[in-house]
């Protein structure tokens, strides 16, 4: 009898605690329901319990044996199963907004992208350079709408990156963006510059996009199509957009539209391949320019389960096509990259990439290629360093080099955010 009291007492202490502190709903017909608990008033309560069953021992010890014990394990027993059925009900409801003053607050996280640079032939100019610093707002409004927004400032000015909203629990597990945003086209451009494998993204996207990438305000209707098993899981972007970059649509106004078809194959408990096929189309009437963009990426990652933080093999690739058409007529360039990152351990991480890109311009048909071997000291999730040396060799048949050391640091609740 005295373990099963003593074992309905830590029962039930450690249900009101779990219960204040996970559910943050105290028991029903508590007095504490009138007082939001706290940690030492439930160090209270455990100790009064303690006293209770203390009492009872002792009394039990001098042969008491009246109907008070029972009454009084029964009580600890209601306690215990009304506190159990109070944290499951309140686990199984739909959660709440809390109401509190920091709670309407967004999460706020700041990412900052530092370098020191050497080239060479010279001259020496932007050695130090704060290449960026991202501020990044994240609040979920309500349980079907989440908002982001990042702000990038950079030597040139402030920018809005992205910022958008978006509904992911719509009928039929779609999801809808509607704002500005990174476009879902080949593998990397979807990423941040900070997060990028290398200091910058691939030729072909600096050359095609923009130093920046591709990004346009719109509307992103994402799908994940209802079949998986051997044949692969599947899914499905459209977007439509303003096409107003500068190399795909010359800064016109008129409406662009994006695709992508991506699959995931696992190869075992160890290794996945992704494929997929994008495209984006857009016009130009003021310069008559019809642009056709066609990208097919490709990723394997070998990472052991056992080792997740301290091994890792991945190689990407993607292949793209520029058509541009002035007045119904202009050449096809093509351009891509093949890279690949080799986790040693869990602080340093190797890295290699080839770029061959051919020129945008429609009069010029000379092309150029780079090679970026890496070396990154991830110290945690919060900082890495890394060094690279990259060596270009231009449309106009001149090589030069850079050496770069890159600083990243991440505050706040999101750190170095991959896709």
């Amino acid at each position: 009898m005295q373990r099963l009291m003593r074992t309905a007492t830590v029962l039930a202490a450690a249900l009101f605690l779990a219960g204040a502190l996970a559910a943050q709903n105290p028991p029903p017909d508590s007095a504490l329901r009138r007082h939001p608990p706290t940690l030492d008033s439930l160090v209270v309560v455990i100790r009064g319990l303690q006293t209770r069953i203390d009492s009872l021992e002792r009394a039990r010890a001098r042969g008491d044996t009246t109907a008070g014990a029972g009454d009084e394990l029964a009580a600890l027993r209601a306690a215990a199963t009304a506190a159990s059925a109070d944290s499951s009900a309140a686990a199984g409801a739909p959660r709440q907004a809390r109401l509190g003053q920091n709670a309407l607050n967004p999460e706020i996280s700041v990412t900052g992208d530092i370098r020191a640079n050497a080239y060479h032939p010279g001259p020496q100019t932007d050695n130090f350079v704060p290449r960026e610093f991202e501020f990044g707002f994240q609040s979920a409004l309500d349980p079907y709408a989440t908002a982001k927004v990042f702000v990038s400032a950079e030597q040139g000015g402030i920018d809005i990156e992205e910022g958008y909203l978006y509904f992911p629990v719509l009928p039929g597990h779609f999801r809808l963006d509607i704002g500005r945003f990174r476009q879902d086209i080949g593998e990397l451009n979807r990423w941040h510059l900070h997060a990028v494998p290398e200091d910058e993204y691939p030729l072909v996207i600096r050359r095609y996009a923009s130093d920046d990438g591709l990004a346009a305000t719109g509307a992103s209707l994402y799908w994940p199509l209802p079949f998986s098993g051997k044949a692969g899981t599947y899914e499905l972007y459209v977007q439509g957009t303003t096409g107003t970059n500068e190399v795909m649509y010359l800064g016109g106004n008129r409406p662009s539209i994006t695709s992508k078809l991506a699959g995931f194959w696992n190869l075992g408990r160890s290794a996945y391949f992704m494929a997929s096929i994008s495209g984006a189309y857009g016009t130009n009437p003021d310069s008559s320019l019809k642009t056709t963009t066609a990208v097919v990426a490709t990723r394997f990652t070998w990472r052991p389960p056992q080792q997740g933080q301290a091994r890792e093999f991945t190689i990407r690739s993607e292949v793209w096509s520029l058509h541009r058409e002035f007045a119904g007529t202009g050449p096809t360039r093509l351009g891509g990259y093949v890279g690949a990152t080799w986790k040693l351990n869990r602080r340093f991480i190797i890295g290699a990439r080839g770029d061959y890109v051919q020129s945008p311009d429609p009069v010029v048909s000379a092309h150029e290629w780079a090679v970026t071997p890496t070396f990154t000291y991830w110290q945690s999730e919060f900082v890495f360093l890394r060094a690279l040396w990259e060596h270009l060799h231009g449309v106009a048949g001149a090589n030069t080099d850079r050496f770069t050391i890159q600083a990243v640091f991440a505050m706040g609740p999101h750190k170095h955010e991959l896709f």
